[in-house]
């Protein structure tokens, strides 16, 4: 089956410290809409912790993943930023910026450690984050009798529950408006359960085609 798996992102914003010899590592991480939702979080954090020394950046974002940012914000070129980067490609997220401040400790750690250190700090805040799967999903709408509703509503909720979709919730009108998202290669199976669970009095049809955070199992 052809799931449309897209790059992931993180539910919430998260934080989390580290400590290497002395200096503090604090990284802030925040799921963002775009390039300019990430410059207002990184400007936030810096005016929050104006105190630290340093707050190097990273950032993905697009559905694809396509558009990515980093900054050493004055640590040795290529120790920060782009070892925060790399963590965040390799974890596959998107849509996320992450902002690490550090309170310098006194003791030099060497190019080396900081690498292991900014890495570090991004890969133990994500280590912590809930992460959101996405993927395409195609809107799959039903127009249902109100008398019949609570019986079809129940039988998509199962539904989705095992062919990783996502179940809009109702709308009430003259009938129920019932909307799902579903994988392309699903819809043929979901047109023939439906019409098995209904005795072909309810049809669905097929509309748009967007990127959709699907739920945790």
């Amino acid at each position: 089956m052809t799931t449309g798996r897209l790059p992931s992102t993180i539910a919430a914003p998260v934080e989390h410290t580290l400590e290497i010899k002395r200096s503090v590592f604090l990284t802030h991480l925040a799921p963002v809409a775009g390039m300019d939702e990430a410059d207002e979080v990184i400007a936030a954090i810096r005016k929050l912790r104006w105190d630290a020394r340093h707050h190097c950046t990273a950032l993905v974002v697009g559905a694809h993943a396509d558009r990515q940012r980093s900054n050493d914000d004055g640590e040795p070129a290529g120790t920060a930023g782009v070892p925060m980067l790399e963590v965040l490609r390799r974890r596959e997220v998107t849509d996320v910026v992450a902002v690490v401040s550090r309170w310098f400790g006194g003791v030099l750690l060497g190019a080396g450690g900081l690498v292991r250190a900014y890495g570090t700090a991004v890969a133990s805040a994500l280590d912590e984050a809930t992460i959101v799967g996405r993927a395409l999903r195609t809107q799959v709408t039903m127009e249902v009798p109100h008398a019949e509703a609570g019986r079809v509503l129940a039988f998509l909720h199962q539904w989705v529950g095992t062919h990783d979709a996502v179940l809009d919730s109702p709308a009430y009108g003259q009938a129920a408006t019932l909307s799902l998202w579903v994988a392309e290669d699903d819809i043929a199976t979901l047109d023939a359960d439906l019409a098995a669970h209904t005795g072909g009095a309810i049809a669905a049809r097929a509309g748009e085609i967007r990127v959709v955070d699907l739920p945790s199992r």
